[in-house]
């Protein structure tokens, strides 16, 4: 079968400027959400990389409204800006939580695990690069298992698997949630375009490498976002309604060796780290693979067809008093 063309929207709304690393991954993820979302959208920054990449009051390279807001409260801030938009008879414009792995799946998860069981009407775009970057590549519980980081040096590098946030949000049985990579940027459109179409809560976790945090050159950000795909470290797929689980591309299933070989923070592993690693590789899989409701026909290509039921996505509970 032939390849799917897919063209990605032409307008860019993320202004050249910004104070991003080359090579950043969070920038792409920014740039391709915007491309997604359209200048109708309202983006909630808490304190991560974004709250300088977007550059110094007044200015802001976004190219949409932004409110920068606490550590641990993009989910609550959000929610509270969709409710007043609603109020004022706005049901159009799009508010998206925009946070790094430090406040998503550590700092922020009670702000976003609430908004999540109450089904606000936002999007959360949380990109992972894995670490706390913005303070000085401090671990989170996103870090890999046996990564390094500045408090997890490499003579006790961490001990403990990454958090699984989606299966955190996949419990909340919220209407939609994908993981997605700056790699594959018509994937990760299209699943921020369904988003868009939803209502209640979306959860988008993106691949976001970073290379001082993680010690590579600037260059191979992609290169190494799509290592991560195809050696199944972080597969790519849909969760609707925290029941049906979709994969949107099969994975090679490479071998987790060249991908880590790739990065300074596991430069210190041994092969016996490396084979204990691939094992979880292998065993995560496995168990992604038991969930799966839907599957790809080939190699490569993208299903993103599936139907959220109407019943199982409810609109916003909140009463609205006038």
């Amino acid at each position: 079968m032939g390849q799917i063309k897919f063209d990605l929207p032409g307008e860019e709304i993320l202004s050249p400027g910004h104070f991003a690393c080359p090579g950043c991954g969070a920038t792409l993820t920014m740039r391709y959400v915007l491309k997604a979302l359209g200048r109708k959208t309202i983006v909630v920054i808490p304190a991560c990389c974004w709250s300088v990449i977007d550059g110094p009051v007044p200015y802001s390279a976004a190219g949409v409204p932004v409110f920068h807001t606490a550590f641990e409260s993009a989910a609550s801030t959000a929610s509270g800006i969709k409710a007043g938009l609603e109020i004022q008879g706005d049901h159009e414009t799009t508010v998206v939580a925009f946070a790094g792995d430090g406040g998503t799946f550590d700092i922020g998860l009670q702000a976003l695990s609430g908004a999540a069981e109450r089904n606000e009407d936002f999007i959360y775009v949380c990109y992972d690069n894995e670490a706390y970057m913005n303070t000085g590549i401090q671990r989170s519980s996103a870090t890999p298992f046996w990564a390094w980081t500045t408090t997890t040096p490499t003579e006790s590098p961490k001990a403990e698997k990454k958090k699984n946030i989606v299966e955190i949000l996949a419990a909340h049985r919220i209407p939609y949630l994908a993981t997605a990579s700056v790699a594959y940027p018509d994937d990760m459109i299209a699943k921020i375009q369904r988003a868009k179409e939803i209502k209640g809560t979306r959860f988008i976790h993106v691949f976001s490498p970073c290379p001082p945090g993680w010690k590579f050159e600037p260059e191979d950000s992609i290169k190494i976002s799509r290592m991560a795909v195809e050696s199944r470290i972080f597969p790519l797929f849909e969760v609707f309604n925290g029941r049906d689980y979709k994969l949107t591309r099969e994975p090679a299933g490479t071998p987790v060796r060249d991908y880590l070989k790739s990065q300074g923070r596991f430069r210190h592993l041994k092969e016996s780290d490396i084979q204990q690693i691939q094992s979880n590789v292998d065993e995560e899989w496995e168990r992604l693979k038991g969930k799966l409701t839907f599957q790809v026909e080939s190699r490569g290509k993208s299903h993103l067809h599936g139907v959220v039921d109407p019943e199982r996505n409810p609109p916003m509970r909140r009463a609205i008093r006038k």
